[in-house]
C-alpha cells in the first residue's frame, strides 16, 4: 500500500479550496439525497467556511496518496485544551485505502502539538460511516455540547 502524506496547508490554496469545495459537494448531497446544486454548496461554504482553521484558532491539513490530493481533516480550537474535529474528508478515489484513519491520527497528533487534551466532533445521523469510522477510533458519543444546526451525534476522545 502506498503511503499518505499528511501535512498542514492554507485552506486558501487551489488545492485545499478544491478538497474543501468537494467534501460540502459530498455533505451537502448526501443532506438532500440529491446531488448538489452549486448554489446549495456556496450557502454552505459560505455558513461554514473554515476561516479558523489558521493558527492560533485551527489548522487545516491535506492529505495526498500517491502525491495526488486524497482529502482533508480540521482541527478546531473550541476553548483551552479541547479542540474541534471538522471537515474530516476522504474523496471517492481514495476510500478504503486506510487514509481516513490516517487523516484522525494526524489531526490529533497536531492537536496536541497545539496544546489540545480533548477532542470533540459532532456528526449528522446519515452519515453512518463516520460515526462508525469515530467510534473505531475510541471516541466515545455523549451528551450533546453544542446546539449546531445539523448535528444529531456528538463524539468525544481525550488525547
Amino acid at each position: 500500500m502506498t503511503p499518505w502524506t499528511i501535512s498542514p496547508a492554507a485552506l486558501d490554496h487551489p488545492e485545499s479550496a478544491a478538497v474543501h469545495r468537494a467534501y460540502f459537494v459530498d455533505i451537502v448531497g448526501r443532506y438532500f439525497g440529491r446531488d448538489a446544486t452549486e448554489d446549495e454548496v456556496d450557502a454552505a461554504l459560505a455558513d461554514e467556511p473554515g476561516t479558523d482553521l489558521v493558527a492560533p484558532t485551527g489548522l487545516f491539513l491535506l492529505a495526498r496518496r500517491d502525491g495526488v490530493v486524497s482529502g482533508c481533516v480540521g482541527v478546531r480550537v473550541l476553548e483551552p485544551g479541547i479542540g474541534g474535529l471538522t471537515k474530516m474528508f476522504v474523496l471517492p478515489h481514495a476510500r478504503r485505502e486506510r487514509g481516513a484513519s490516517q487523516l484522525i491520527s494526524a489531526a490529533e497528533d497536531a492537536a496536541r502539538g497545539i496544546g489540545l487534551d480533548v477532542m470533540r466532533l459532532d456528526v449528522r445521523a446519515d452519515l453512518v460511516e463516520a460515526r462508525a469510522l469515530y467510534a473505531s477510533l475510541g471516541y466515545k458519543e455523549v451528551a450533546p455540547f453544542s446546539d449546531a444546526k445539523y448535528a444529531d451525534h456528538w463524539f468525544e476522545k481525550a488525547l
